[in-house]
């Protein structure tokens, strides 16, 4: 199978791929098989993915599967660091041309939403808040918690509080910290002007497992990666005294294991939290990616097969997606 770059006048659009789903609903096996077939390069399009502490925990690609298949953006933010969309769709567009000019399909594939939205719907710009709004914005999430801090920014920037869930901590962070920064507020932001959308041809393809596969697979999962040091990967990032409230610090498993660690959990109850928290953070995902078209609707395939407890596909479930991504190439 051939993914062409769309020839033809010279405003037609280069083919890049979507692979969007829930944690574990088996992305990745289904990226590295495409590439492999259409001659592409994996570009990750998950937040957690792209630190480079917690290879297991965030379950990024191995470096087996590096080495048989280009991978970008997996493992290239430090932990100490808070990324934003805006920077990942700088670095994506990026990748995304190297992959072109080399001749490879982009195949972009991930969990973030709001990833994939900022290339195919566009981007509010935004400026830099500043590094002391980010810190004051950090200390007071750590000081008050994410609720009192949702009741603040609703006297200075309602709109954007109204948005937001009050146990949103990252986004209250955010939202706090662009109105300290620029003295406007995020919503306000958003309303003006925008970064356009990504010159591409996009074939969208979202995995929607069931609830009860989705589990299944997330179980099985966090136990292959105790296994495989998950553990040690925590205590590696404990003993770097990072502010709790930077993402990667939130990621599913370092809370939980964190706990394990200072004796405040066992083991069995670090890892049942883990497993309900990644379930219900899958849901919220599935909810996402219903409510967003991710291309147009000719261009989008939903594969809703039990896909995620083996991250295996079937040949005909592989077929499928060939012969929807060939009809339309």
């Amino acid at each position: 199978m051939a993914v062409p770059a769309c020839p033809g006048n010279p405003g037609d659009k280069v083919a890049a791929i979507l692979l969007a789903g829930p944690t574990a609903s088996g992305k990745s096996a289904l990226a590295m098989r495409l590439a492999q077939r259409v001659g592409g390069v994996v570009i990750n399009a998950d937040a957690m993915q792209t630190y480079r502490d917690l290879r297991t925990l965030t379950a990024r690609p191995t470096a087996e599967d590096e080495a048989l298949v280009a991978h970008a953006l997996y493992g290239v933010r430090d932990a100490s660091e808070s990324g934003t969309v805006a920077s990942w769709r700088v670095a994506a567009l990026a990748a995304m041309k190297s992959a072109h000019d080399a001749g490879k399909v982009p195949i972009l594939c991930g969990g973030t939403g709001l990833y994939f939205a900022a290339l195919t719907q566009g981007l509010a710009e935004i400026p830099d808040a500043g590094g002391a709004a980010r810190a004051e914005a950090r200390a007071l999430l750590a000081e008050i918690g994410p609720a009192a801090l949702h009741a603040r920014l609703t006297t200075v920037d309602s709109e954007t509080a109204a948005r937001l869930s009050p146990a949103d901590s990252q986004r209250i962070a955010r939202a706090w910290e662009v109105w300290r920064g620029t003295g406007t507020g995020l919503a306000a932001w958003q309303r003006g002007s925008v970064l356009p959308p990504a010159p591409y041809r996009f074939f969208s393809v979202t995995l929607h497992p069931s609830r009860a596969a989705l589990r299944t697979a997330i179980a099985t999962r966090f136990d292959a990666m105790l296994q495989d040091g998950a553990v040690e990967e925590v205590h590696a990032l404990m003993a770097r005294q990072l502010d709790p409230s930077l993402p990667l610090m939130r990621a599913h498993g370092v809370p939980e294991l964190s706990a394990f660690l200072r004796g405040e959990l066992g083991l069995a109850d670090a890892a049942a939290r883990t497993i309900a928290a990644t379930a219900a953070y899958t849901k919220r995902q599935a909810t996402w990616f219903r409510h967003h078209t991710l291309a147009p609707e000719h261009n989008a395939r939903i594969i809703s097969a039990e896909t995620g407890a083996s991250e295996q596909f079937s040949e005909s479930i592989f077929s499928d997606i060939e012969n929807f991504i060939q009809a339309f190439g």
